[in-house]
């Protein structure tokens, strides 16, 4: 499962995108969820010129490390959000990846209540259509309060037929759903083909997201969820810490640089035990 590793380029929320594929690439990470969201983290974005976006794979070139997901967060539930993940789709062609990852709300707010799923399902469908035009895949992911689980998902999911799958982040649930992600996971595993690994330390709402190995969870348990079920999809490892963010670049550095020695050591030693 090492090779399935990513970082999320939103781990380097507030720094630039060289910043953060210099630190994950030194880290150990190969491979990189690169966000595009326009009010938080603008790694890549739509609008990007075609200059831009070579810059962008240049440095991706440069440094050896391969886009694995457009984390292309956006309101659906507004005209604005449907038009920008559509736009979006297009950098998952320019970077050529499988992955458009959204929620269905905003970032990070979670006042939007959706009280008709079907209004959700038909602003969705133009994004489908183009993905599947393009062979691209759009995950859901666990976020805010309308679908803060994996068990939440699976029905929305499955009134697509097949053409939207789950992206799991493994400490949202606790978050916004406060759930432990391990039965949840079990029951929603088939549906799931991007997982955000992020771990949780303090409240199940109190926003504290350390280095992997360094809060509450499981990821031996976790880890051994995803073998059962033969998952293949990427794993991308998310650090967002606590609401004052890091103290320096260097913090961030040294988070991701810790989470990929932690991953590595416990994928290693959980393989040698099968």
């Amino acid at each position: 499962m090492l090779e399935q590793l990513a970082i999320n380029s939103n781990t380097y929320h507030g720094y630039s995108l060289e910043d953060a594929v210099k630190g994950a690439r030194k880290a150990g990470f190969t491979q990189m969820e690169l966000s595009a969201v326009k009010s938080h983290t603008a790694h890549v974005l739509a609008e990007m010129s075609p200059k831009e976006l070579n810059s962008v794979k240049e440095l991706l070139r440069d440094y050896g490390m391969k886009c694995v997901g457009i984390g292309a967060h956006s309101n659906v539930m507004k005209e604005e959000g449907i038009t920008n993940l559509l736009k979006s789709v297009d950098l998952a062609v320019e970077f050529d990846c499988n992955y458009i990852i959204t929620a269905t709300g905003d970032t990070h707010e979670v006042a939007d209540v959706i009280d008709d799923q079907k209004v959700l399902v038909a602003n969705l469908e133009p994004i489908i259509e183009k993905c599947a035009k393009l062979g691209k895949v759009l995950v859901l992911e666990t976020h805010g309060h309308n679908f803060p689980t994996g068990t939440s998902l699976i029905k929305l999911v499955q009134s697509f037929n097949n053409r939207v799958k789950i992206n799991y982040d493994t400490a949202n649930v606790i978050f916004y759903g406060n759930t432990l992600p391990y039965e949840d996971l079990e029951a929603s595993i088939d549906y799931v083909e991007f997982i955000h690994l992020k771990d949780k330390l303090g409240l199940y709402n109190e926003w504290n997201f350390p280095a992997i190995g360094e809060g509450d969870l499981d990821f031996t348990k976790l880890f051994g969820i995803l073998k059962k079920a033969n998952y293949k999809g990427p794993i991308s490892v998310e650090i967002e810490f606590t609401p004052s963010g890091p103290a320096n670049l260097e913090e961030v550095n040294q988070s991701v640089k810790r989470s990929f020695s932690y991953l590595s050591k416990l994928i290693s030693a959980w393989k040698r035990k099968l």
